[in-house]
């Protein structure tokens, strides 16, 4: 093995996920061209490397590395392109100017021992100091852990991950257990995991090993929003990813039921495994929600008809039997779920039932589980809504590291009556937190439409509540005169029931048009919200207003190949438009981006000039655009909702998408004056009659669909979907059967 002293002189290509690199050095005065593993280079770094020279067929003499080691530079103008290379935040070209002249030689000595000399310097204040003073010292440690595990393709965002949660011990704690990565680091998997024990030599029959890969599998079904794993299929599978016998699979379920890492219960007959946060969730909300179903409420003297008809009178509009129904229920009931599709005047009953409690003094808080439902209802309604974490107050536990809910059984909310809508968005884990911050006599109104897609998170929460029977449910079927006149509500229920809608009608809002061959949709998807939409209404602004769903990520249809494409025509790149590439994604000032998993630790600012002025949390489905790439400081700014702006640094790129086209499980308590959906032939599960509803429910004005009829007619045939295994339901009977047999 060859070792070879170099300098950085440019990045031809670097992949982020794995730390390979192709770059242009100077080694003694030669132009040379290395290729390795190398995930924290950067132009101006000088490197020791070890490795071999290879002749590559078309690009000549390379150098191929196997270890890294850099090299601070000595030499004046070393020191500065190593600072300008934004390998330190807080540092960019024209800072490490200043510095180098300031300081000369001596710059890595005032680094390293006085760092607080920074301040001689003008434009550096004390937040400066302390942003440059952290980035240095952890971009040293950092590195010797990416020099531990870029062998093991851990990827240079991963390595920041592991240093944040692990510190210095990070090296230390891999090697005793490199499982702990699986569940204490998002986005390392048990593969990765795996890969590092068996270079370490770690058994392939370790408990370490099996425990883990156990907990991998249950995971990973849960990952689909299943709450727990038939046991049966976890020893199958399990078996299949270890490659180990089942009776060592069986002992060391029994070993992690013993160690409280999981629980087995029978459910409907079948033995069943869950993880700790699902099993006490689905426990939590049994105990909540029946606690409240059986609690007694104080009565409120009120004549019900009488106060329907005045706001019948006062609104000039007359309401069905079973709105009525839905009214009188939250007056009789603790508890009380209403249910119903688009056009069925959910909305209207829920403004009657705030008038109503308003003139009886009762206080009132609204609800949803995203910040763009919760934007809705306070429009529809006139009356502030917020997310449900907002209403929990979500911030820093005790150890100011996890995040936590304020509000909980020993700080309920004050209310007499909470409402939640596009509650079949809701998974376990949210409505246990919901419903322990629910004081006994709080009245609970749930809404939302049961037959939208499930939650992305695990449960199947509304329509295990419905399926219970343990709670008053009131069903809206009748759609009213106004929403008959929406070609998208009227074929929203058609769909639903299996029927084929209504076809472009003229001077209506629901259009097809047949395409079927694919780049004919894509060209059509793209031509319509680039062009023809927007000169059809000169209102629709192309990156507001319209937005394409699709049912799947990858294929010439997905919403990665849709975002390339309608980013080169709605955003193309353009020489005073600042970019940044990470990854395989492009995002540019001006981008439609999307937030793609919850982040409880995101800050936030408001700069709308309502509600709190600063908080933290961003999550999943949050849609914004990007406002601004600062390449001195190395971070993106989101603006939200036309609200809140959120500051993203490199480690947390990897949870912002483009959002030119999303996927219609993303798009769930959204709604958007124009939706595009190309319809095509794509995996019968995910072609289904629940999908396509819950896309055209997302239009406000108007729905075009592009497509093959074939494709529209089998997705409306086809009713299959995910079945979600959920406990929820089971236990609620169960538990009721109970008390009404010790009562007898």
């Amino acid at each position: 093995m060859e070792e070879i002293q170099v300098t950085v002189e440019d990045i031809i290509f670097q992949n982020e996920e794995n730390g390979y690199v192709v770059a242009r050095v100077d080694e003694k005065g030669d132009d040379t061209v290395i290729v390795g593993c190398i995930p924290y280079i950067s132009e101006g770094q000088n490197l020791r490397l070890k490795g071999e020279w290879t002749l590559h067929k078309q690009f000549g003499k390379q150098f191929k590395v196997n270890e890294a080691e850099e090299i601070l530079p000595n030499s004046l103008i070393g020191i500065e392109r190593y600072l300008s290379s934004g390998v330190i935040l807080g540092i960019g070209p024209v800072t490490a100017k200043k510095i180098v002249s300031k300081f000369g030689e001596k710059t890595f000595e005032v680094l390293e021992n006085d760092i607080d000399r920074l301040s001689e310097i003008e434009g550096i204040g004390e937040k400066k100091i302390e942003l440059i003073y952290d980035s240095y010292f952890k971009q040293r440690e950092v590195k010797n852990i990416m020099v531990f595990l870029q062998t093991y393709g851990v990827t240079p965002n991963q390595c920041m991950k592991i240093y944040k949660r692990f510190g210095v011990e990070s090296i230390s704690i891999i090697k005793n257990n490199p499982y702990i990565l699986t569940e204490e680091v998002s986005g390392i998997g048990f593969k990765s995991a795996d890969k590092i024990a068996r270079s370490l030599g770690i058994e392939i029959d370790s408990e370490f090993r099996i425990q883990s890969g156990i907990k991998h599998v249950v995971n990973q079904f849960c990952a689909l929003g299943n709450t727990y794993m038939p046991k049966d299929e976890l020893i199958k599978g399990a078996s299949e990813i270890l490659t180990v016998k089942e009776d060592l699979i069986i002992k060391n379920i029994f070993d992690c039921v013993i160690d409280g890492k999981v629980r087995v219960e029978i459910i409907d007959g079948v033995e069943c495994v869950f993880t700790l946060p699902y099993y006490y969730a689905e426990l939590g909300i049994t105990k909540s929600m029946l606690s409240i179903v059986f609690s007694s409420f104080d009565t409120i003297d009120v004549n019900i008809d009488k106060q329907i008809k005045e706001f019948e009178e006062e609104n000039n509009m007359s309401f069905a039997n079973s709105q009525k129904e839905a009214i009188k229920g939250v007056i009789d009931n603790g508890v009380e779920i209403i249910t119903g599709g688009p056009g069925t005047g959910k909305t209207t009953i829920i403004k009657c039932i705030l008038d109503i409690f308003d003139k009886n003094g009762m206080s009132v808080v609204m609800g949803a589980p995203t910040g763009r439902a919760a934007k809705r209802m306070t429009e529809s309604t006139g009356r502030e809504a917020k997310t449900i974490h907002r209403l929990l107050e979500l911030g820093f536990g005790l150890n100011d590291e996890e995040m936590a809910f304020s509000k909980g059984e020993e700080s309920p909310l004050e209310c007499d009556v909470i409402i939640i809508d596009e509650a079949s968005m809701i998974d376990v884990l949210l409505m246990n937190n919901l419903l322990k911050a629910l004081s006994l006599g709080t009245r609970l109104i749930i809404v939302g439409d049961v037959d939208q897609l499930p939650s992305v998170g695990a449960g199947n929460v509304l329509k295990d509540l419905i399926e219970s029977e343990c709670i008053k449910v009131v069903r809206l079927k009748e759609i009213f005169r106004q929403a008959k006149e929406s070609m998208i509500v009227v074929n929203a229920h058609k769909i639903n029931n299996g029927e084929i809608p209504i076809l472009n009608d003229r001077d209506k809002d629901f259009f097809f048009i047949k395409e079927e061959d694919k780049d004919n949709i894509l060209n059509t998807v793209v031509e319509l919200i680039n062009t023809r939409l927007p000169k059809y209404n000169s209102s629709w602004n192309k990156h507001q207003h319209i937005q394409i769903l699709s049912p799947m990520k990858k294929g010439p249809l997905g919403i990665i190949n849709l975002n390339s494409k309608l980013q080169e025509v709605l955003n193309p790149k353009a020489e005073n438009k600042r970019e940044r590439e990470y990854r395989s994604t492009i995002f540019r000032v001006g981008d439609k981006v999307m937030q793609t998993k919850n982040n409880y630790s995101l800050k936030w600012i408001r700069v709308d000039g309502y509600g709190d002025k600063e908080g933290l949390g961003v999550f999943n489905g949050d849609m914004g655009f990007i406002l601004n790439i600062d390449e001195e400081d190395n971070n993106i700014t989101v603006i939200f909702d036309e609200e809140r702006e959120v500051i993203y640094e490199n480690i947390n790129l990897d949870e912002l998408d483009l959002a030119y086209a999303i996927t219609i499980h993303k798009s769930q308590g959204s709604e958007f004056p124009v939706v595009i959906m190309p319809i095509f032939v794509g995996s019968p599960l995910l072609m289904n009659r629940n999908l396509l509803y819950t896309a055209i429910t997302r239009a406000k004005n108007l729905v075009v669909l592009t497509g093959s009829v074939k494709a529209l007619k089998y997705m409306i045939q086809n009713d299959r979907s995910f079945e979600r295994f959920s406990s929820l339901k089971w236990r609620m009977k169960d538990t009721v059967s109970d008390e009404i047999f010790n009562e007898q």
